[in-house]
């Protein structure tokens, strides 16, 4: 099996061969969630030639979990709808399948936590939806031709947290440790691997590997606190780089320092925001005018 090994002294990802030992090893025993039977079954429908949004509406309903979550991204502010949407069956033609199956794909992981790490991330959980629908936001409005990758990587780049405070109960005291020390020549995942041996954004990694999402947003998770490096490199995939440039400014947008971190400065931010800002073509004036646009939405 292909693979990308990350490793605690590089600033990129290698492709290399590696076992389902070594995948072990990397993931410390931390048990990635499988596809539920309804993801799988909402699958099948999806490779059809004419999927059946009927068929797929059914099949959410039978779950409350994912009825309520689906609903609650439809009526978010991004969508702008005049009148809240109650029914499944509506919220599943606006997102279409492949939104909706993204969303699915997030309640797993929830699925695998305790009532205890519930509690503790419900600030990750919230953050998750707020940068997904801001990177859609942001995509839209710099003209990116596919928001739909970019609302997928807001919503799963950080899927291994929860994983990590399955397997370490003191991983969030760490994590803010990291957001407190970034930097252009720290990483938040430097933080990370020099405790734990691993990371969040490797395990988000191996979660979109076993998910079967499209390889460029793999790694793209795999190296979303690496953009400082990423940009500083020509030949970094132009891909890649785009979906990073969107999701640290939505990062930023949504305030994940503090929510995540627990800081009063983004100091990722102010490491990356220049490279960033230049890339995809913003001046500091447009990104402030498009930041308070954006938070009028409703982002905290």
């Amino acid at each position: 099996m292909m693979a990308k090994c990350y490793s605690p002294g590089r600033v990129t990802l290698m492709t290399i061969e590696l076992s389902d030992e070594q995948i072990r090893s990397v993931l410390q025993g931390i048990s990635v969630p499988p596809q539920p039977q309804i993801m799988v079954d909402l699958q099948m429908e999806q490779v059809m030639p004419d999927p059946d949004l009927r068929t797929i509406a059914r099949l959410i309903s039978q779950d409350p979990g994912l009825s309520g979550a689906l609903l609650k991204t439809v009526n978010s502010p991004f969508f702008g709808l005049a009148n809240r949407i109650a029914s499944i069956q509506q919220a599943v033609n606006l997102l279409g399948c492949r939104s909706v199956i993204n969303l699915i794909n997030a309640q797993s992981i929830r699925g695998e936590l305790s009532d205890a790490a519930i509690v503790t991330l419900n600030r990750f959980w919230d953050t998750a939806q707020d940068v997904a629908m801001t990177s859609l936001s942001l995509a839209k409005r710099i003209g990116h031709p596919a928001p739909d990758e970019a609302y997928t990587l807001g919503l799963f780049h950080n899927c291994g947290i929860p994983l990590m405070l399955t397997r370490f109960p003191n991983y969030m005291g760490v994590l803010e440790e990291a957001y407190a020390s970034a930097s252009a020549e720290t990483r938040v995942t430097d933080i990370e691997n020099r405790v734990f041996n691993t990371n969040h954004a490797v395990v988000g990694y191996f979660v979109a590997r076993s998910w079967k999402l499209p390889a460029h947003l793999c790694e793209a998770i795999a190296n979303h606190h690496n953009a400082f490096a990423l940009f500083d490199d020509e030949w970094s995939d132009a891909q890649i780089k785009t979906l990073l440039a969107i999701l640290k400014m939505a990062e930023h947008i949504c305030a994940c320092h503090r929510v995540l971190g627990d800081q009063p400065d983004d100091r990722e931010w102010e490491a990356v925001a220049q490279q960033v800002l230049e890339y995809v073509g913003l001046s500091e004036y447009d990104f402030d005018y498009l930041k308070g646009s954006i938070r009028e939405l409703g982002v905290s």
